[in-house]
């Protein structure tokens, strides 16, 4: 027997995780429910799933495990309540809005044997695992630098923006997991720099469409995470490892979208990447399926709340730098 999973919140990550949900052999049931009761209607249709009118019904309705995918200022008090419902919860990033929602769920974690799993998915893409093993295994000697990219076609809608906490909260957050878990070290600084050329609604909603963030790792190592809600030719993220010995890359492939002036050279000349879900659909099938060994109590949540509350905190600092203009410490935000 499967397990039954619940999704709350049926947007753009909501429906593709449904959708993702229904192709796993280890789920045999779905129960969905958004605040827009025609969108969860036309899910549950598409994919075969139970509706529900609220959040509390989808608890209530014996469902395994919960997945998490509605707005970023709901995640915190969703996720405390699968907690204090015994269900084992599914959390697309960020944990929480703010560092301090981080820490109360934490808390109560803490007081329950609930497991709580994380939706960053890079960590379960092959090429970046391999970089990991890398640098576990000490391929690369000492690390020097790692680079992150994260470069979008096009903004979110613009009402996406006004309550995602910002392009570090809602974007770079991605970056600042993968880079601290390939480093494994923790980071002591930030400086981040922003810009805005493209929508003007991006200044009035306190946000910049691009930004350039550097940490600085408590063991020397410089992490440089660069970011952009503008990148025409198609969704690119890419990875460079660097360290004393060898360099390794991850997201060069024949879809990467960038066009090489390099005389003679083909590469890349494939059709380049047009969102997340298609430059990662195989890293959000291994990142469910996980966690529906994690429902099931085979493994221990691979992505913890832990690690939420440290991304959070590197998301704080560089808000904080690019609204002063200066190095912020993550002393200076840790609560």
């Amino acid at each position: 027997m499967g397990v039954t999973v619940g999704v709350i919140g049926l947007g753009r990550i909501g429906a593709f995780h449904t959708d993702t949900l229904s192709t796993l052999d280890g789920v045999d049931g779905l129960v969905v429910t958004d605040t827009r009761a025609d969108v969860t209607a036309t899910v549950a249709a598409k994919f075969g799933a139970r509706p529900v009118d609220s959040a509390q019904e989808l608890l209530a309705s014996g469902v395994d495990g919960v997945v998490v995918a509605a707005a970023t200022p709901s995640h915190a008090s969703l996720v405390i309540e699968c907690v204090d419902a015994g269900i084992p919860v599914f959390c697309e990033k960020p944990l929480a809005a703010t560092p301090g929602e981080c820490r109360a769920i934490l808390e109560r974690i803490s007081m329950s044997s609930v497991p709580v799993q994380v939706g960053y998915n890079r960590r379960f893409a092959p090429a970046f695992i391999a970089a990991k093993d890398a640098v576990v295994a000490g391929d690369l000697g000492w690390l020097h630098t790692v680079r992150s990219t994260t470069l979008d076609p096009a903004p979110p809608p613009m009402e996406y923006i006004a309550v995602s906490g910002g392009i570090f909260r809602d974007c770079s957050v991605h970056d600042f997991d993968i880079v601290r878990w390939i480093v494994g070290r923790e980071v002591t600084e930030v400086y981040s720099a922003g810009a805005n050329q493209g929508d003007a609604r991006f200044t009035v909603a306190g946000d910049v469409d691009t930004a350039t963030t550097i940490l600085t790792f408590d063991n020397g190592t410089i992490g440089v995470v660069s970011n952009t809600r503008y990148n025409a030719r198609g969704y690119d993220c890419r990875l460079e490892v660097h360290g004393s010995t060898d360099s390794v890359v991850a997201g060069w492939d024949e879809q990467v979208p960038v066009r090489n002036l390099e005389v003679g050279v083909r590469f890349p000349n494939g059709i380049p990447h047009t969102s997340f879900m298609d430059r990662f659909a195989t890293a959000y099938q291994a990142e469910l399926t996980a966690f529906v060994d994690v429902i099931e109590g085979r493994r221990e949540s691979p992505c913890t709340a832990s690690d939420a509350l440290e991304v959070a905190f590197i998301a704080e600092a560089a808000t904080l730098s690019l609204q002063q203009h200066r190095p912020v410490r993550i002393d200076e935000v840790r609560l």
